[in-house]
């Protein structure tokens, strides 16, 4: 069996991982090719991923780098195109909701290629949302669509999917956790920046309707505020550092601005941080494994189970809510639930036999 996985940004790694390690042991005699898009590209933001999860190099790189959804989706085409012609996969596996992942389904199914869609059915139920949109039609032109939850799985049960062809398996994302977990939780990489575990808020903002208008300065504004009585340590994507730099935004002694970390060192600032403000999806799932409160500013979520479980709180797109948090956070910063229903570790396993039951 010959599988192409194409994965392009800094979650689609951590999603893939595990599974490409299981389809290696469950498949041993198959044919696997990783395609690397560089929708994501800075070092920090990318290769460093392959470094940590030990996921062997690239066979391909198309190099896509940034610009408009139009321009990243038709390069990720017009360079993948030539490699499905000659390689001819059996499946192509892509994850996520990424302009990358809804270019290489559409320039698959093309051809003819079944495609397996990762992390399907999640929906936010907002449309300006560039990612809602990659999820939705995905789904709707992947053969094989895998499930992390079990919301996620009506959703595509009242869109028309047919029986089948959705299946309920967990989430890869948390594989990575669990694999790894004995290596992040010893590591307090927060002492390298002066903080205690459980002493400090965590930060990680980079959705455009954030970062790329006004409302990125009204959140720094608001972090000042919380950086007086909780220190503040924000890992800073490279898009948002430039527009910072260049605008020559005020920060607050207790707010540290500081460069993208590994995988591990971030799995370690997360789990020993007494709370997490976030726009990302990923992040509040593993917060919600970890038991970390986390704050998202954003308006809705395509992730309600951690909702339901009371690990996340919703702030709606407005900067001036993050000075409520300290306010907010409660017990000492720990969440008692559960995670959601296989949410343990195994999903890639799961996936891999379903996948070889295909061959």
């Amino acid at each position: 069996m010959r599988i192409m996985h194409v994965l392009g940004t800094r979650p689609n790694f951590v999603k893939m991982a595990p599974l490409i390690a299981a389809l290696r042991e469950r498949l041993p005699e198959s044919d696997q090719t990783i395609v690397h898009t560089g929708q994501h590209y800075d070092r920090m933001m990318s290769k460093i991923f392959f470094e940590q999860l030990g996921v062997p190099e690239p066979d391909h790189m198309l190099e896509i780098g940034s610009g408009t959804h139009a321009q990243q989706t038709a390069r990720v085409m017009e360079r993948l195109e030539p490699l499905l012609t000659g390689d001819r996969p059996d499946l192509v596996v892509v994850p996520g909701d990424v302009n990358s992942t809804f270019a290489a389904a559409l320039t698959a199914v093309k051809l003819g290629i079944p495609v397996a869609h990762l992390e399907s059915g999640l929906r936010s139920w907002d449309r300006t949302m560039p990612e809602e949109v990659n999820r939705i039609l995905t789904d709707a032109i992947a053969d094989q669509l895998y499930v992390t939850s079990e919301e996620a799985l009506g959703n595509l049960e009242r869109e028309g999917v047919p029986a089948g062809k959705a299946h309920f398996v967990g989430n890869t994302m948390i594989d990575s956790l669990v694999a790894l977990e004995n290596r992040f939780r010893p590591l307090e990489a927060c002492r390298q920046f002066d903080l205690e575990p459980g002493g400090y808020l965590l930060v990680t903002l980079h959705r455009p309707a954030l970062v790329d208008g006004p409302l990125l300065f009204e959140a720094i504004a608001a972090l000042n505020l919380v950086a007086a009585d909780v220190p503040v340590l924000f890992p800073v994507h490279p898009r948002t550092k430039a527009r910072l730099d260049a605008e020559g935004a005020g920060i607050a002694p207790g707010l540290h601005l500081v460069d993208p970390v590994g995988y591990l060192e971030f799995l370690s600032l997360e789990c020993d941080a007494m709370a997490i403000l976030t726009d990302s999806g990923g992040i509040q799932e593993e917060t919600t494994y970890l038991g970390v409160p986390c704050f998202t500013l954003r308006d809705n979520t395509e992730r309600p189970v951690t909702v339901e479980l009371g690990t996340n709180t919703m702030l709606g797109l407005d900067p001036a809510r993050i000075a409520e948090i300290p306010g907010l956070i409660t017990d000492g910063g720990t969440v008692t639930a559960s995670p959601p229903p296989l949410w343990d570790g195994k999903a890639s396993e799961r996936i891999a036999e379903l996948i070889a039951s295909e061959e």
